[in-house]
C-alpha cells in the first residue's frame, strides 16, 4: 500500500501547455489511494478542461471564487476550507506568472488564494521555456518560495513547446508521484511498522440475549488507529462491539465480541506486530456457564457464578520479544503506584493511565485525560484533550520510547 493512500491532495493548475498532463497526474495519485481536489486558474482552462479533471478526480473542479449554477443561486468556493482540507498541495504546472504571484503573495485567483491559506506542505512543479526558467527573476522567485517552505519538483530537461530543447519541462506525472512517496515515507515515523490496537468493550454472554459488559465505546482505540495510520503505519484494529468504523484505508479491522475472541485475535497477530497497544476495556470476569436458552424473569436468578477471563496483556508480555507493548489502566485509587505495578507484572514498555476524575473524560466522551508512564518510571501527565489529540500524544511518547530503546 502506498504511503499516499488516504492522503487528501489539493492540485492547483495554472495556465501553461503542460496542463495537458494533469489528468494523468490525477489518475496516478488516485491509483495510489489519494483523494484529489482540483482547483485551476481561468487561463488553465485554455489547456485542459474542467470536465476531464472532474471525471478523473471524481470531484467538482473549481476555477473561480463563485460558481453560478443559476443567476439567483451563486455558491462561494471557500478557498480556506479547501486549504484546510488538504494534507498536501501541488501546483503543477506552475507558470512564471503563478510563481511570481506566489512569491509576492498576490491573490487574484482561487489557486493563489488556496496556496496563501494553506498550512500543509506545498509543492510546485515549474513549467516554462528554458530561457524563461533560467531568468534570474524566476530563479529568485523559486529561491524565495523554497525559503518560505515550498518544496520544488524541479523542471526536467527535454523538448519544449517552443521547439527548443533544455530545462523547463514540467516533471513527468510518474516522477512527481514517486517524489511525493519518497518524501512522505521519510517523514512518516511509523512507515513500514505494523501497529496492533485493541479497542472497545468485550461482552461476556449470560444467555443468548444478555451479557456482562461495560461502557466503553472504543473511541480512544479508534482514534489511536486513525492517527497511527496517518503516521504511516499498517494498523490491525481488534475491536469489541462498537458503533464506530475505521476510516483510513491502512486500517484492517478484526471484529470480536468476547474476551476469549479478543485473546485469540491478539495472539494470532502478535508475532507480526512492531507495536501493540491494548486500549480495549476487556472484561476481567465472565459467567462460568452460559445458559443455552434465554433466562425467564419468572424463573428467578439468585446469582451468576463468575470465573476470570484470560489475561491478554500478561500473556503478551510473557511472549514479547521485540514488540513495544503498551497497556491501559483505569484506576480509582493509588493510581500512579498501581499503574507502575502493572508495568512490572505484565512486562510492559509503557502504560496509559486513564482518569475518571474529570466529568468530561473517560468512557463515551470525546475527550480524555491521561498520564503516560514508561517502564523506567518516567511519568508524563497531559491535560484534558480531544481523544484525537490524546492519540497523537500517546503515539509521540511511543515514538520517543522506540528511539531510546537499544
Amino acid at each position: 500500500m502506498s504511503i499516499l493512500s488516504g492522503k487528501r491532495i489539493l492540485l492547483g493548475i495554472s495556465g501553461g501547455i503542460a496542463a495537458y498532463k494533469t489528468p494523468l497526474l490525477v489518475r496516478f495519485l488516485k491509483k495510489k489511494g489519494a483523494q484529489v481536489q482540483v482547483v485551476m486558474t481561468p487561463a488553465a482552462k485554455d489547456f485542459v478542461t474542467p470536465l476531464s479533471l472532474s471525471t478523473v478526480s471524481e470531484r467538482p473542479v473549481h476555477s473561480s471564487f463563485v460558481e453560478k449554477y443559476a443567476e439567483d443561486n451563486p455558491r462561494w468556493n471557500n478557498h480556506v476550507d479547501l486549504a484546510l482540507w488538504a494534507d498536501l498541495m501541488i501546483i503543477a504546472p506552475a507558470t512564471s506568472n503563478t510563481l511570481s504571484a506566489m512569491a509576492q503573495a498576490v491573490c487574484n485567483n482561487i489557486v493563489l488564494a488556496s496556496y496563501l491559506s494553506s498550512t500543509c506542505p506545498v509543492y510546485v512543479a515549474p513549467a516554462m521555456d528554458l530561457d524563461m526558467y533560467a531568468h534570474p527573476a524566476n530563479q529568485k522567485n523559486l529561491q524565495t518560495l523554497q525559503e518560505n517552505g515550498v518544496r520544488l519538483l524541479d523542471a526536467e530537461v527535454g523538448f519544449l513547446a517552443s521547439g527548443l530543447e533544455g530545462k523547463g519541462r514540467m516533471m513527468e506525472p510518474e516522477t512527481i508521484v514517486a517524489q511525493l512517496e519518497s518524501d512522505f515515507e521519510k517523514a512518516a515515523p511509523f512507515y513500514q511498522k505494523t501497529v496492533v490496537i485493541t479497542a472497545g468493550p468485550t461482552y461476556e454472554a449470560i444467555d443468548p440475549v444478555r451479557f456482562i459488559g461495560n461502557h466503553s465505546t472504543g473511541k480512544m482505540g479508534y482514534a489511536l488507529a486513525e492517527k497511527a495510520a496517518q503516521l504511516g503505519a499498517k494498523v490491525i484494529l481488534i475491536s469489541g462491539p462498537s458503533a464506530l468504523e475505521p476510516q483510513h484505508p491502512a486500517i484492517e479491522k478484526v471484529a470480536v465480541v468476547s474476551a476469549e475472541e479478543m485473546y485469540n485475535a491478539a495472539t494470532a497477530v502478535f508475532a507480526k506486530a512492531d507495536i501493540f497497544i491494548a486500549a480495549a476495556a476487556v472484561a476481567d470476569f465472565k459467567p462460568k456457564e452460559k445458559a443455552l436458552q434465554k433466562l425467564k424473569k419468572d424463573q428467578g436468578l439468585e446469582h451468576i457464578a463468575l470465573v476470570p477471563t484470560q489475561d491478554i496483556l500478561a500473556h503478551l508480555g510473557n511472549e514479547k520479544e521485540n514488540q513495544y507493548l503498551v497497556g491501559f489502566a483505569l484506576e480509582t485509587e493509588n493510581e500512579i503506584e498501581n499503574a507502575k505495578g502493572k508495568i512490572q507484572r505484565k512486562n510492559l514498555d509503557a502504560i496509559v493511565l486513564n482518569s475518571l476524575n474529570d466529568d468530561q473524560a473517560g468512557f463515551g466522551g470525546d475527550k480524555n485525560k491521561i498520564t503516560y508512564i514508561d517502564k523506567t518510571g518516567d511519568t508524563y501527565a497531559f491535560p484534558l484533550k480531544a481523544k484525537s489529540e490524546v492519540a497523537a500524544d500517546i503515539l509521540e511518547q511511543i515514538l520517543n520510547g522506540l528511539e531510546n530503546t537499544p
